[in-house]
């Protein structure tokens, strides 16, 4: 593979930049725990089935699908437990392994977040770990979709028609294929099980990030 063909790389956060899907899943569980055991494993279910979409769609699904009409916290109180738990974890979280030398040898490329996480949180944390300067072309996340963000930022053209979507979820991959961009999935922290019946999709596979650096085609670009 030849990292040099392409002009943006369109990376997912979770999973991929940060190894935060275990802080995610704990948010959802003790965020929900009010409504009891069963129903926060099943938004825990829920989440990890549906990687990539935002908190917002999934505290929905939950209170409609699952417990509605049972007393416990409403929409906001929810969604604010879980920010509370989410950011503490954010910060503290492993960051993939060789961004710096990667930022270095696809220095003609725009990098871009494109993430299921909120956007204010994401570029607050960003900032506070000194990774936004790896990201020159945004940090993006909810409330707007992926799906959105991706076709926003296609037409106007801070998306080249040459990219790569690195990702760790069939979220990932589906937006990926809508938008007609390659798909690299990044294995190590994800938490996607079938992953290996959609492997004719991706344009490579990688466990981590710091692969990328040895790739053939990559050094000295």
């Amino acid at each position: 593979m030849n990292l040099a063909e392409y002009e943006t790389l369109v990376f997912d956060c979770d999973g991929v930049i940060l190894n935060s899907n275990k802080v995610k899943v704990n948010a959802f569980y003790q965020a929900a725990l009010p409504y009891g055991e069963k129903a926060a494993n099943a938004l825990v279910d829920y989440h990890v089935e549906r990687g990539g979409i935002s908190r917002y769609k999934k505290f929905e699904w939950f209170l409609q699908e699952k417990v509605k009409g049972q007393a416990g916290p409403n929409l906001e109180e929810l969604l604010e437990a879980y920010a509370s738990i989410v950011r503490e974890g954010l910060l503290t979280c492993e960051i993939a392994e060789g961004l710096e030398e990667l930022r270095e040898k696809t220095k003609s490329a725009s990098w871009l977040i494109v993430s299921g996480g909120d956007q204010n949180e994401l570029r607050d944390i960003f900032f506070q770990r000194e990774l936004t300067r790896f990201f020159d072309g945004g940090i993006f996340g909810s409330p707007d979709t992926k799906d959105f963000i991706l076709e926003r930022e296609i037409s106007s053209g801070n998306i080249k028609s040459q990219s790569l979507f690195l990702g760790d979820s069939k979220y990932d991959l589906d937006s990926a294929k809508k938008m007609r961009l390659d798909f690299m999935f990044v294995s190590d922290w994800s938490e996607w099980e079938n992953s290996d019946s959609f492997q004719k999709f991706f344009k490579h596979t990688i466990g981590k990030l710091n692969e990328l650096n040895s790739l053939g085609g990559c050094s000295g670009y």
